[in-house]
């Protein structure tokens, strides 16, 4: 739209009005004035709203026309809205960048009522993705989390306000799932109580551990002769080291189960291992001569199934 970041919403607004007076279908002569028409439209209807506008300040940069695009995990992660979408405009004039962003569910509407005491509304739910530590989930525990709530300034221009909240982790949570805090969305009017605060729960990515629902999985580097001849090794879990057998014979990729290691729950998760033999490298005298006479002795050929 011709403006920048830090526009206000009376500068977006006037930028708005002039482009679409520019590219109407019964005023415009530009070829694409049509197009240009509706992207405008849906670029006012992004950056008149303050969560919107936030959105695409997070991702705008990364989109380029014509591309497919999806929003990379966690992007929204620690800021605050309000009902349950970013949007209640008609998401199919949206392109396909800002469908992904806004296109997940209108806002959620009220119900008010008037009585001789006046009109009752119940507060706006709100609504806020946190990321927490796989730890957390296994073992339950009570965090401090900061949110931003997209708003405009008095000059209309958009911020950032914070607020800190104490949350209590539920042990066994996983991703997906939503926390509940009562009270903590919109007030309401009247004599309605206020909106509660749905906090949706993603993980950080982990160092060893992936998650999928309740159960836990690991890549597990192990040597050669551990795969060939067995081995009993020393397995990391989110609830402390555990001894695990390897049998005999294992090549890489193969999956063996932990039970009841993956996140607490009804039923629990599992932890899958999965085995990643490694080779040592050759670069001594005596490993290069180790690995002359298991190639000449052992006559390994890996890819004899593939033919001559």
């Amino acid at each position: 739209m011709g403006i920048s970041r830090e526009a206000s919403q009376d500068e977006v607004k006037r930028a708005y009005r002039k482009l679409a007076r520019k590219y109407h279908p019964d005023v415009s002569k530009e070829a694409d004035g049509e197009e240009r028409f509706k992207e405008v439209g849906e670029a006012y209807e992004v950056l008149k709203d303050p969560e919107k506008r936030t959105a695409y300040d997070q991702l705008g940069s990364r989109w380029r026309a014509g591309e497919d695009f999806t929003p990379p995990p966690g992007w929204d992660a620690g800021f605050e809205f309000r009902g349950g979408g970013f949007t209640d405009a008609d998401v199919d004039q949206f392109s396909d960048f800002f469908a992904s962003l806004f296109g997940r569910g209108g806002i959620h509407g009220f119900h008010a009522h008037a009585n001789q005491q006046g009109i009752h509304m119940p507060g706006e739910d709100h609504h806020a993705k946190i990321m927490i530590d796989l730890e957390d989930a296994f073992h339950g525990a009570e965090r401090s989390i900061s949110l931003r709530i997209p708003e405009l300034d008095p000059r209309g221009r958009l911020v950032a306000r914070e607020r800190t909240l104490s949350v209590k982790i539920p042990k066994g949570i996983s991703r997906g799932q939503q926390i509940r805090l009562r009270g903590q969305g919109s007030p309401g009017y009247g004599q309605s109580p206020a909106g509660n605060l749905y906090l949706q729960v993603d993980f950080k990515p982990h160092r060893l551990f992936r998650s999928e629902g309740r159960d836990i999985y690991l890549t597990l580097p192990i040597a050669p002769w551990e795969a060939a001849l067995g081995a009993s090794v020393s397995v990391p879990t989110l609830g402390g080291r555990v001894d695990m057998k390897i049998p005999a014979g294992s090549q890489s990729g193969r999956k063996l189960r932990l039970k009841g290691r993956g996140l607490p729950g009804q039923p629990t998760g599992e932890q899958y291992v999965i085995l990643q033999i490694q080779t040592p490298k050759a670069d001594t005298e005596a490993t290069k001569q180790l690995y002359r006479r298991m190639r000449d002795e052992t006559k390994f050929n890996p890819r004899s199934a593939l033919g001559a």
